[in-house]
């Protein structure tokens, strides 16, 4: 019995060494990266949402490029598929075709240089105006801030159409008045 719980003690101390050993890795950030050559394939795809199964280790707000050059944002995560919202025309996109991670999160540009300017859905210029220079970009998932600590609205935004002007008085800014 003692050659026994000897055994014992020696098998379940190397357990615990071992499980130290990957505790530290995942720690430290020896980990392995995120598999963004991860690929999937469309199940089925309408009205601008494409469902893609494959992507097992996809993040909330990644970007994907489909087979065709389109990309969309991933969305929906679900054990045995992901929603996908289609930056497009999802006419292009068919069942089958295969869907790519990029590992980026959405973002977009925002400044005043975006002024008068018409960009598509991820801040590109569709204007034929060139570029847009000096602007900051943002995540599409960042939070809005609360009620409180937004700026006071003072002025009021009149529509020009007088049943929305007089029944929901709007002002100038994130709140009605």
């Amino acid at each position: 019995q003692v050659a026994a719980a000897r055994t014992l003690h020696v098998s379940c101390s190397k357990r615990a060494a071992e499980l130290s050993s990957i505790l530290e890795e995942r720690i430290m950030g020896s980990a392995p990266k995120a598999d963004l050559e991860e690929t999937g394939r469309v199940l089925s795809i309408g009205d601008g949402i494409a469902r893609v199964y494959g992507l097992k280790n996809i993040q909330a707000d990644e970007m994907v490029e489909f087979s065709s050059g389109l990309k969309g944002m991933a969305l929906n995560l679900e054990p045995d598929n992901v929603g996908v919202v289609v930056f497009g025309n999802d006419k292009l996109i068919k069942e089958g075709d295969i869907v790519k991670r990029t590992g980026a999160i959405v973002d977009v540009p925002v400044g005043d240089d975006l002024l008068g300017r018409v960009v598509d859905a991820l801040g590109d210029t569709i204007d034929g105006k060139g570029a847009v220079k000096g602007v900051q970009r943002f995540r599409v998932g960042t939070k809005a801030p609360g009620i409180i600590p937004r700026e006071s609205v003072r002025d009021p935004m009149q529509t020009g159409i007088k049943a929305v002007d007089s029944l929901v008085p709007i002002g100038r800014g994130q709140r009605e008045l």
